[in-house]
């Protein structure tokens, strides 16, 4: 396990009173579960989730007080579904955004879990970009044995299990989530085992969002059109609205299923088990119930006519206005190409595919978040803002790694693009041997 974490963590990490703390004893204290919160010393939300988490933090080790070390015996807040032995396995470690020392200090000072040095900011940037954070504050958890992911959205953990009764929050089946009544917007109720043999697109949504409701207008055609294709699928609405009555109004247009607005516990629950970390977002499953693509705002948007569906996620992407946002949430390959130029960018995603799909089936293979996503970039508005953006020179092709967290750039400005060299780009980018310039 000490392998595992170091490799993640570094060496060393340090407690709120600045102390070092060698990450191998993480291993021999037995620790089981670790959670990964990411947060920044001027953010108002974090300030309060440092303040619930350390409360939440101290009941799962029998001691609101509790520091990184070993805690005392059970507290009476401790929840009978997890013994508290078991549940003092878990470790918090902070990885801060801070740009300031002193504020990331003052931050960290009462903190009663781990922190990684302030002066690791390459590897908090590495973590960042590893669980492709968007939002903070965020808190996932990790099978500290395997690294595997538990839990994407531990802010709701906090907020659903306080006492830790479902600690360590593994994730469940889809089936076993959903399962209960669904309603339709005329009051109709049926059970979940009606989506046997169906694929389901899990909508994120709420009425006050206006991207929802733009995507809810083109989603309503798309549901319509794939089943007059005759294809067995569902869409099952999670409202984030703020009241019934919002709910209602907003569900009234849609002619698919919704999860009760009353049933706060099995919205939250889905919404657990995806990670949700900002709406619209639209998860497709097959009828197994396994995650298909979690990107089904962009599939929707680029497939006004469904041929996609239900859109298995392609190696590369041809890049869009509508996909473009996927840019920010980590590493990028992109190769920019001359798109006047018949059949050039055909070409050109043929050329990046077999190494993008080597490189996903490798990390897939170990659970985890592919490093880099791929792109083929032709000429247009988009593309030129892209390149103004990014400071890159107008050659065409380009190959680039862009990694905006970071605002940094990889460029390989050569006159032939071939498989060997994007290849050797690439394995040289994931062993960090290529030297960044700024965006």
């Amino acid at each position: 396990m000490s392998g595992f974490l170091e490799e993640l963590l570094g060496e060393k990490l340090v407690t709120g009173g600045g102390e070092e703390v060698d990450v191998h004893s993480l291993a021999a204290r037995g620790i089981s579960l670790l959670g990964l919160y990411f947060g920044c010393s001027l953010s108002a939300p974090c300030a309060q989730l440092s303040a619930s988490l350390a409360a939440f933090y101290g009941r799962l080790r029998g001691d609101a007080a509790a520091g990184p070390g070993p805690g005392p015996g059970p507290g009476p807040g401790a929840g009978a579904a997890a013994e508290p032995e078991a549940r003092r396995r878990l470790e918090i470690v902070f990885v801060s955004s801070d740009q300031d020392q002193r504020q990331w200090q003052d931050f960290v000072r009462d903190m009663p879990w781990l922190a990684l040095p302030y002066k690791e900011k390459h590897r908090k940037l590495k973590l960042w970009n590893k669980y492709r954070i968007s939002n903070i504050p965020s808190l996932i958890f990790l099978d500290a044995t395997s690294g595997k992911v538990v839990c994407r959205n531990g802010l709701l953990v906090i907020r659903d299990d306080p006492e830790g009764l479902e600690f360590p929050w593994g994730p469940k089946p889809f089936r076993e989530v959903i399962a209960g009544p669904l309603l339709r917007n005329n009051g109709q109720s049926l059970e979940s085992s009606s989506l046997e043999g169906s694929h389901v697109g899990v909508y994120f949504s709420a009425h006050w969002c206006p991207p929802c409701r733009s995507l809810t207008r083109v989603l309503v055609e798309s549901y319509r059109k794939i089943k007059e294709a005759g294809q067995k699928f569902e869409i099952i609405f999670v409202s984030a609205d703020r009241s019934e009555d919002s709910f209602k109004q907003y569900f009234s247009e849609m002619p698919w299923l919704a999860v009760p607005y009353t049933d706060e516990a099995r919205r939250s629950r889905l919404n657990r088990l995806y990670g949700i970390q900002g709406i619209p977002t639209l998860i497709v499953l097959d009828p197994q119930g396994e995650v298909i693509t979690r990107q089904g705002r962009v599939e929707v948007l680029n497939d006004e006519d469904c041929r996609g569906f239900p859109w298995h996620p392609k190696p590369v992407l041809e890049l869009s206005d509508s996909n473009a946002v996927q840019l920010n949430e980590g590493p990028c390959l992109v190769l920019f190409v001359d798109s006047e130029d018949d059949g050039e960018s055909e070409a050109a995603k043929q050329l990046i595919q077999p190494i993008a799909e080597k490189i996903i089936a490798k990390y897939k293979a170990k659970e985890e978040e592919t490093p880099l996503l791929f792109f083929v970039a032709g000429e247009d508005d988009m593309t030129d803002s892209l390149r103004d953006y990014t400071n890159l020179p107008e050659a065409a092709p380009l190959l680039t790694i862009l990694d905006m967290s970071a605002r940094a750039k990889y460029v390989m400005d050569v006159e032939e693009i071939t498989p060997a060299i994007v290849e050797a780009f690439v394995n040289d980018f994931l062993a960090e041997k290529l030297k960044p310039e700024p965006i």
